[in-house]
């Protein structure tokens, strides 16, 4: 294998991912030395870059990499000393940090699973407390209850470990079970070599042996005809047979583009649940359990300052912690409230800020009415709806004054639009499709 291809072919895709500053930075002078037996060592050039690449990068090095070779079954980060006058690779340290084990960077190369994503390290909070109850259920009788299992939201909400966790705790729990995880895209590279290759058989039978198939990324199955009608009829067999079969996505099904009916049917015919953004305390609770697993203690004051600071996903808020955490190691000595809130001012997503009108033209948009019937004065019940829900969101997400809400809204009056609120609250609790109708239009302000 030419290791000095490979890994030149993965920075190339690794650097459309993220800032031209941290592909300079963290992946300057690193290479991959050797293969041995799946595993791909790569070389760094310090134990500083060498955490950072585990803690912040490990995600995106592990899956660029399995997607170039196929036979990869982990990634491991050593340290090399370059010497410039005789251009010699010596290394100094072939030893992983002892706070990420060995055992715990493998991917299973026979059901793609990472014996990391656990329940035991997973938070639960009101974000996510459906979809948790709802696995737990599946975990106990899989195959019986909640099939499909359709778990759907924004990136960085902890979906892929909820699914994988379901997957461990399932092989775990029956060892005669046959589990395996993989993408959408996968799942159609393989259906299309298959058919290229006159194997359409093979293919067929290679996944309907499974008890538990999980399919990640669904959402791109929109526009993918044949991929759609192989996958109705793997999820029939899987069904007829009790088997279990769980799908994530960052939308609701019914918003996938160019989503088959009957594919909506099967999905709705088990659980659709969505996973939200965390709230304060499960933001706490996270940073207390992502601290414990790197050995580090910080200040309460500091952990209380960066859950309340950091209000965005769970991938945003660990980032937040991995610049803390290597900057607390790099000085070898607590940082101070000032020191950890100067570090984060350049990390930390600005708040909402969208014009009025914008949002009245997302709400319109969505439910399909022309934007000026939302200023107008009339009792249609979809435009009142929509009136409504342009009303609530203004609130509740950009904090806008009601009395500014109905000077823009048609002169309405500050009491009408705190009925107007009051109304979407009351119709969340009793109303799940409303709640996905929120949702939606929330992605489209990002």
């Amino acid at each position: 294998m030419n290791t000095k291809q490979l890994w030149k072919n993965c920075l190339m895709e690794i650097e459309t991912g993220i800032s031209k500053a941290n592909f300079s930075t963290w992946f300057k002078n690193t290479s991959i030395i050797k293969e041995d037996t799946g595993i791909i060592y790569i070389g760094v050039p310090n134990e500083f870059v060498r955490d950072w690449l585990m803690n912040k990068y490990h995600k995106l090095i592990t899956k660029t990499i399995a997607d170039a070779y196929e036979n990869m079954r982990a990634v491991e980060y050593t340290i090399i000393k370059i010497e410039n006058s005789k251009q010699e690779t010596t290394i100094i340290n072939e030893t992983v940090d002892k706070e990420l084990p060995l055992k715990d960077l493998y991917i299973n190369p026979e059901d793609n699973l990472n014996p990391r994503y656990h329940f035991n390290s997973f938070i639960v909070g009101t974000f996510n407390e459906l979809a948790y109850a709802a696995a737990q259920a599946i975990i106990e009788s899989p195959g019986t209850k909640y099939n499909p299992f359709f778990i759907y939201g924004g990136t960085g909400l902890g979906k892929t470990h909820l699914i994988q966790a379901v997957g461990n705790s399932i092989k775990n729990k029956y060892p005669d079970k046959k589990v395996h995880y993989m993408t959408l895209e996968r799942f159609a590279t393989d259906f299309v070599n298959s058919l290229q290759n006159n194997k359409a058989n093979s293919f067929k039978e290679k996944y309907r042996r499974y008890d538990l198939l999980i399919i990640d990324d669904i959402q791109f199955i929109g526009k993918m005809e044949k991929i759609q009608e192989e996958l109705f009829h793997t999820f029939n067999t899987f069904h007829e047979n009790n088997k279990q079969i769980i799908f994530s996505s960052d939308k609701h099904p019914n918003y996938i583009p160019e989503l088959a009916d009957r594919l909506k049917s099967r999905f709705a015919a088990g659980m659709i649940v969505d996973i939200s953004e965390p709230e304060y305390e499960s933001r706490l609770a996270i940073l207390k359990v992502k601290l414990r697993e790197v050995n580090i203690d910080l200040d309460q004051e500091i952990i209380e300052y960066v859950a309340g600071a950091v209000q965005g996903n769970i991938r945003e808020l660990e980032g937040s912690l991995n610049l803390i955490v290597c900057q607390y190691r790099l000085k070898n000595k607590p940082l101070s409230l000032p020191e950890v809130k100067n570090l984060l001012k350049n990390n930390m997503r600005p708040k909402k800020n969208m014009a009025i009108k914008d949002v009245v033209k997302i709400v319109s948009e969505y439910y399909k009415l022309e934007e000026s019937s939302v200023y107008e004065k009339t009792r249609k019940k979809e435009i009142v709806k929509a009136r409504q829900v342009v009303m609530y969101l203004l609130r509740e997400d950009f904090n806008v004054s009601y009395p500014l809400i109905g000077q823009k809204l048609g002169g309405k009056d500050h009491t009408t639009v705190i009925h107007s609120c009051l109304k979407i609250k009351k119709d969340l609790k009793n109303d799940p499709g409303l709640l996905q109708e929120l949702e939606q239009m929330r992605i489209m302000f990002k």
